[in-house]
């Protein structure tokens, strides 16, 4: 069940759409189940439907009127509550909604239970699926009902009902998500032909610039050179940065006016602050000394990514928090960084997994920096040219995102659950596309019978409880060249098994096999010589920008104070 709550200065205007039949067409057989005393007059049981109305009004507004000659009336006295049952729901009895009009009321502070100085109200059902509660705040003894945090408690007791009813358990917020746009927001989007409203555009381009950014003054500096959107730095009247704002140059006000976008209207965790502490915690890379070999950023990532799984198993919840915030982080990244096709599969698992990045529990970012900081040197790097170095990332993301689920579950945290079920559907389509090449070029290769043979034999001792399903995997072939070959290469190929199984336990992986490949494989390449890399700032790969990033957060800063 859904309610929603709003205020009102009109009763007679509530009153009369409630009871309307003729312009609203879905009204149908308009009548109260239920009043502050059970007495109320019904217009819609009554052959004197004006008259009956009139009096309706009258007696929902006596106390206000009382109140009002004192001067101690509200402004907006009317309180109206919508309550929805989901569509799959049966249809309930008019003495089952009645019931659950008089829970509402009392949760909310209107009219609770055994007060004779409650607030007025009546309930009406006008269709078979929902009823509306009109209630005028002024209570019996003259005074504004308490109805705060109204939502909170109807929703609270809409959950108690669900359970008692047998009805549709709705998945319930903590109130930590992005704001939804308006209906206008999403006309406005449909007439100018876009998929999506500005706010959701935008949300998904600053999510972007946090993730590319290693600093204040860069996250800055990419947002204002990123086309087709305003940005524009907010200061106090003391000169201090309050904030910051974007906008879709192609979307304005009948004025032609911008329209802008504070980062907290986007995304809770979107606001200047809340950016401030996510970048402080980026762990530096480094550079690496001439003569020794530099650590490639994705198997840094994929380690880190890896690890996640374990850090979500502890009993530190901030931290948890922390470590989904840096991999949502990750994800936003990774459109950026993959082929073009699977780019859409992977930005709709960012949007997707960006509600599993926040919750109620209060995130401290400093224990994520390791993969932040991997995340922006893959950034500013060439895009690999092995496929395979994708498909370890996306492996490891999958895994994690089964853990995400289950440490939201085991929280309540019912709708970051349905984020992360949606987050693996799209990512599990990307991994499978990306996957089939590599795969397949590796079973090409398959070594002789008698070397397979061998790696069979190894995989047992190594593993066995996993032997068997592995050993029937489609991608078993590939996984015995990849022992082959790491053999040839020097390596043990049972202890690198073992290594690879005690990353992480293979219960959760749909294919086994698999999983050992990509972990063997990036195993094997941490201890080979890696590319060479280049740190110039001709070779940073950011694409967000192109136009070369200052030195300074104030410099930046002031640059968009003087636009």
């Amino acid at each position: 069940m859904i309610a929603k709550i709003g205020s009102g200065k009109y009763t007679a205007g509530l009153i009369r759409y409630l009871f309307d039949t003729k312009k609203a067409k879905d009204h149908t057989d308009p009548h109260l189940v239920a009043s502050w005393d059970g007495f109320a007059p019904d217009p819609g049981r009554t052959d004197d439907y004006d008259a009956t109305k009139k009096l309706l009004v009258a007696d929902l507004n006596l106390h206000v009127k009382q109140a009002r000659r004192l001067g101690r009336a509200p402004e907006k006295h009317v309180w109206h509550c919508s309550i929805r049952a989901t569509e799959s729901d049966r249809h309930l009895s008019d003495e089952e909604w009645a019931d659950i009009a008089r829970r509402v009321v009392a949760a909310t502070g209107i009219a609770p239970d055994g007060d004779p100085d409650g607030c007025r109200w009546v309930a009406v059902r006008h269709a078979p699926d929902h009823i509306h509660i009109a209630a005028t705040k002024v209570r019996a003894d003259l005074s504004t009902a308490r109805h705060w945090n109204d939502y909170n408690t109807a929703d609270r007791e809409l959950a108690a009902i669900e359970k008692e009813y047998g009805l549709f358990q709705v998945v319930r917020g903590d109130r930590t998500a992005a704001k939804r746009p308006t209906r206008a927001e999403q006309e406005k989007a449909r007439r100018a032909g876009h998929d999506k409203p500005a706010r959701e555009r935008l949300r998904t381009t600053v999510r972007t610039a946090v993730a590319a950014a290693s600093s204040m003054e860069e996250f800055v500096h990419l947002l204002s050179h990123i086309d087709g959107v305003l940005a524009e730095v907010v200061y106090f009247p003391s000169g201090d940065v309050r904030g910051y704002k974007v906008a879709s140059k192609d979307t304005t006000t009948a004025d032609h006016e911008p329209v802008w976008f504070s980062g907290y209207e986007l995304s809770p965790d979107l606001s200047f602050p809340k950016i401030q502490k996510r970048l402080a915690g980026i762990y530096p890379q480094s550079t690496g000394q001439p003569g020794r070999r530099r650590t490639n950023p994705w198997h840094q990532a994929t380690a880190a990514t890896e690890r996640i799984p374990h850090h979500l198993a502890q009993a530190d919840d901030e931290a948890s928090q922390a470590h989904l915030a840096a991999f949502g982080e990750a994800l936003d990244a990774l459109p950026l960084l993959a082929p073009q096709a699977l780019r859409p599969q992977l930005r709709e698992a960012a949007t997707a997994f960006e509600r599993a990045t926040r919750s109620r529990i209060q995130a401290e970012h400093h224990h994520a920096r390791a993969l932040r900081g991997a995340v922006r040197a893959m950034l500013r790097e060439p895009a690999p040219k092995d496929g395979a170095i994708l498909v370890m990332l996306l492996d490891a993301a999958i895994l994690l995102v089964i853990a995400a689920a289950r440490w939201h579950q085991l929280r309540r945290h019912d709708q970051q659950v349905v984020a992360t079920q949606q987050t693996l559907l799209h990512l599990q389509a990307a991994y499978d596309h990306a996957a089939a090449a590599p795969l397949a070029a590796l079973a090409q290769r398959q070594p002789p019978q008698q070397a397979v043979e061998r790696q069979i034999r190894r995989l047992r001792q190594a593993v066995p409880d996993h032997a068997e399903q592995v050993i029937a995997d489609p991608a078993f072939d590939a996984l015995a060249v990849t022992l082959a070959e790491a053999e040839a290469a020097g390596h043990d190929p049972e202890r690198l098994l073992q290594q690879a199984a005690d990353q992480r336990a293979l219960d959760d992986a749909g294919s086994a096999a698999r999983v050992l490949i990509w972990r063997i494989q990036r195993l094997t390449a941490a201890s080979a010589p890696s590319t060479p890399t280049h740190d110039s700032a001709s070779t940073r790969r950011i694409p967000l920008t192109s136009t070369r990033q200052p030195s300074a957060q104030q410099s930046a800063i002031s640059g968009q104070r003087r636009r």
